[in-house]
């Protein structure tokens, strides 16, 4: 049965449900090791304990010095002292991964912090915020001795000014009169002149007296202890792993199945063969569809339970062997109107059509049937020549061989001059059990006269 394409919603879901039915311990394993990658990288992506601490500039300040600023609360002068302060003693070249800094509007620099637990978070974010302001307030007080003295000058020579205007504009007013003259009106014209140059050395002052401030900076206030680890967490990652890989399983299963080419079919088998099916045999293994558990990847492979296939519907309880018998004379029976020598042709690496041809080559043998047993490599396959009288006949389990092996198979039949008489497919079954006794079986020339 060929696996039909997955469009259908239901066909989809009755393949996922053969997945978890059939690979229920191997997607379990994949979760568990998805679970164990996702704890491992939570180790490099897990930030801990997340906190941030707010330091404001005060006074007018320009974008590029705010990301200065910024640039300094991280810088290794900081970090180093921060980390002498601590008492868990962290080293401060190790604080570098755990301090990142951004600004905010209103002149706040944002220092955000993470540790391994909620009190080192609290306590390093703190610490770099006060190690922050106090080298800031040490950089802007060593680079200011020569602007103070400038800046005193300044607002002397200002205060200088208001003065003399304040005592011309007192001078003129007493001179003033209250008559209504052209000469009064121009006084009061240079009165209101005097006015606003008083208002502009008195904005003047204030703002050189701003600016004396801008070497300030302001803890506001201290940081939270946070409450919880910051995403994503070592919970949040095995979980993620252990779900990521789980429908890595189921995916990975379903593009198994589509892209599996290969024939389950008897129509679809002849039409690549060329040849028509003469019968399908049952073939009994002490292990029914599993594959045989030799060696370290077998042995893991029968632990997982993925040694037998999934896509095929589960295997039968094998028939007695009296009717087994019957079906392989059956085949025999069908060969007696055809070539006089026939070859089987099995695959070396199918295990159940090796069997099969096994049983039918000592069947032929008993009957004394000219019956020869060849294996072919699936990859490359080739065929003995022809000789007179001879064909072959093709032992195949179901779903084991594409539509291109099977014609590649045809041609190398075709190219050593054997005619393909049919083929017969085998399908693996359990035992049925303690073997109870059969009743005799019939005589050989019987059993081939029945089948005909």
């Amino acid at each position: 049965m060929e696996i039909p394409p997955l469009t259908d919603d239901t066909v989809r879901l009755a393949l996922v449900g053969q997945v978890l039915k059939r690979r229920w311990r191997l997607l379990a394993v994949l979760a568990v090791l998805g679970a164990l990658v996702g704890a491992g990288a939570s180790l490099l992506l897990s930030p801990g304990y997340k906190t941030s601490s707010s330091v404001l500039l005060q006074g007018p300040r320009q974008a590029d010095e705010l990301l200065t600023q910024a640039e300094v609360a991280t810088s290794s002068v900081v970090l180093d002292r921060a980390a002498a302060q601590l008492a868990w003693h962290p080293d401060g070249a190790d604080l570098k991964k755990q301090v990142t800094t951004s600004v905010a509007n209103g002149n706040v620099v944002t220092i955000t912090v993470s540790a391994d637990t909620a009190e080192h978070a609290q306590q390093l974010a703190d610490q770099v915020a006060q190690q922050f302001v106090k080298y800031s307030t040490q950089l802007a007080s060593n680079s200011a001795d020569a602007s103070v003295q400038l800046a005193q000058e300044q607002r002397e020579s200002l205060r200088n000014q208001v003065k003399l205007t304040t005592e011309k504009i007192s001078d003129i007013a007493k001179g003033v009169g209250g008559d209504l003259t052209v000469e009064s009106v121009q006084v009061r014209t240079q009165l209101e002149g005097l006015r606003t140059s008083l208002e502009q050395a008195i904005n003047d002052l204030n703002q050189a007296d701003l600016a004396t401030g801008i070497g300030n900076t302001v803890v506001l206030g201290p940081s939270e202890r946070p409450t919880g680890p910051a995403a994503p967490t070592l919970v949040q990652l095995v979980a993620g792993g252990a779900v990521l890989f789980f429908l890595a399983g189921v995916i990975g299963h379903l593009f198994a199945a589509r892209s599996d080419r290969r024939l389950r079919g008897e129509p679809e088998i002849a039409s690549a063969l060329g040849s028509p099916i003469l019968a399908g045999v049952d073939v009994t293994t002490p292990q029914g569809d599993r594959l045989p558990a030799t060696g370290l990847l077998g042995k893991v492979r029968r632990l997982l339970g993925s040694d037998r296939p999934w896509l095929l519907p589960p295997i039968a309880t094998s028939a007695d062997e009296v009717n087994r018998d019957i079906r392989y004379r059956r085949v025999l029976a069908r060969l007696a109107t055809g070539p006089a020598d026939v070859l089987l042709l099995v695959a070396d690496d199918d295990e159940t059509g090796k069997l099969a041809a096994g049983q039918l080559a000592e069947l032929a043998d008993r009957l004394s049937v000219p019956l020869r047993i060849f294996e072919f490599t699936a990859g490359r396959p080739t065929v003995p020549d022809a000789g007179p009288g001879s064909g072959v006949l093709v032992v195949l389990s179901a779903g084991s061989r594409t539509a291109w092996e099977l014609v590649r198979l045809a041609e190398a039949c075709a190219d050593a001059g054997q005619e393909v008489v049919g083929a017969v497919l085998t399908h693996p079954v359990r035992p049925a059990g303690p073997a109870t006794p059969e009743p005799a079986a019939e005589a050989p020339e019987k059993a081939l006269a029945g089948s005909a």
